[in-house]
């Protein structure tokens, strides 16, 4: 499992916190774990201080209906992290079918570049493109033997002049070789370089523009930790990097670290390294990756139904505070309230509003919520806007239709224009003025 201890470490803490009661003393615990787990990770100290600022949030406000705080926090811990590293929108590089698209990898000796050419190499061959390998690097012993040993293996064909000390030349002869011969992705192997070495850098550089890759992929070791932030960004200056592979993520202590260091730096994480085998590798999902590591596979499923129910929830409560809400929007509002016990103890949220309505318009949508469903069920779309519409006929019709009487019908009339007619006086009196609606 990739990042294990980091895994196990933030599964036990979302456990407990899921077996807890979710008081304020369960949700501080689970915070100080979260932290521990991160720091222990390498992930930043700024950031896993931000982060718990934003789970201290979360665990201090009200949650939509039908949710509690432990879900609140749980959103937040989701949310905070899949922006740690990168946001939710996974990236894809952009290899078009049918022309030469060149993927050029850099980065510091040792981080794993040759591993990682031939793992794209057989990642793109299986998705049915033609591939091919070009050895670039004229520094390191027997790069040229290793990386043809690894073509062989993936199915691939490799350029390279063993013995030569011109990698530029190499890259392009390569690359305008293989263009030629029409296959569709070209990799591209290059020399691991340091931020210090000032001729590689350069000469990196004038590989790139020599080559003039589709993209440049930084290669980067997660065991290297928050050092990964210093190394990506010294590349990505030097050289416009496109996306990020991080490798040895297997395990890796300090992998954390190296997954939100180099996020930082602006440059995306398109995949990373699971393993040593050559299909041991993924493209980077942060959603999916966040939720395999807290363990909770249906953990996104919760975020977006909560989203959607904090959404509902503004929507009717503009609605209710501006006093153009409509019957359905008042019984819909009340049924979700309900879910979280007496009708109260929401409208009590809203400064003014709980005390400013009188105990029988609670009283009475309390006991009658099922029938007001039922009724506005039986109402057309123009009877649910405008109320006042309805005369005897149409009340009758619709008692008829619901199942219940025309008293109960003008009942819940009579409480929709009285809660109307309270928010319109609570409005005069200024006590909604600080919604802004």
């Amino acid at each position: 499992m990739v990042l294990s201890g980091l895994s196990k470490s933030l599964r036990d803490a979302v456990r407990r916190l899921v077996g807890s009661t979710g008081d304020v003393r369960a949700i501080r615990e689970f915070i100080r774990d979260v932290q521990r787990a991160l720091l222990r990770a390498d992930v930043r100290v700024e950031q896993v201080l931000e982060l718990s600022k934003k789970l201290e949030k979360a665990g201090r406000e009200e949650p939509p209906p039908g949710y509690t705080r432990k879900d609140m926090v749980l959103k937040a811990l989701y949310e905070e992290l899949v922006g740690l590293l990168g946001g939710e929108k996974p990236y894809r590089l952009p290899i078009l079918p049918g022309r030469s698209n060149v993927i050029m990898l850099v980065g510091i000796q040792g981080s794993g570049k040759t591993t990682t050419a031939a793992k794209l190499a057989n990642y793109y061959k299986r998705r049915g493109y033609r591939v091919a390998l070009v050895c670039a690097d004229t520094y390191r012993p027997g790069a040229y033997d290793q990386l043809r040993q690894l073509a062989e293996m993936v199915g691939v064909p490799i350029y390279g002049e063993p013995g030569s000390t011109d990698p530029v030349g190499i890259a392009r002869r390569g690359v305008e070789k293989f263009s030629r011969e029409g296959y569709e992705v070209i990799i591209v192997d290059t020399a691991g370089r340091h931020k210090e070495e000032r001729g590689l850098i350069e000469e990196m550089r004038m590989i790139a523009r020599e080559i003039k890759p589709n993209h440049i992929i930084l290669v980067v070791d997660a065991t290297i930790g928050q050092s990964a932030y210093v190394q990506a960004k010294a590349f990505h200056e030097a050289t416009r990097i496109g996306s990020i592979f991080v490798t040895k993520l297997d395990g890796a202590a300090r992998g954390g670290g190296a997954l939100s260091a180099v996020a930082a730096t602006g440059a995306p994480v398109s995949f990373i390294g699971t393993g040593e085998k050559i299909d041991e590798m993924e493209e980077f999902d942060p959603p999916s990756f966040i939720n395999r590591l807290l363990g909770m596979g249906d953990l996104k499923a919760l975020v977006d139904r909560m989203r959607e129910a904090e959404v509902k929830v503004k929507i009717r409560r503009e609605a209710l505070l501006s006093g153009r809400f409509t019957l359905r929007d008042l019984v819909e509002q009340m049924e979700e309230v309900r879910k979280m016990g007496p009708l109260s103890k929401i409208l009590g949220m809203i400064p003014g509003l709980g005390s400013g309505l009188p105990e029988e318009v609670l009283r009475e949508a309390e006991r009658n919520i099922k029938k007001w469903r039922a009724i506005v069920n039986s109402m057309t779309e123009e009877e649910i806007r405008n109320p006042k519409i309805l005369d005897r006929s149409r009340i009758r019709r619709i008692a008829r239709g619901s199942g219940t009487t025309p008293g109960e019908v003008r009942m819940l009339l009579k409480q929709y224009n009285m809660l109307r007619k309270n928010i319109k006086q609570l409005r005069r009196k200024g006590l909604l003025a600080r919604f802004k609606i």
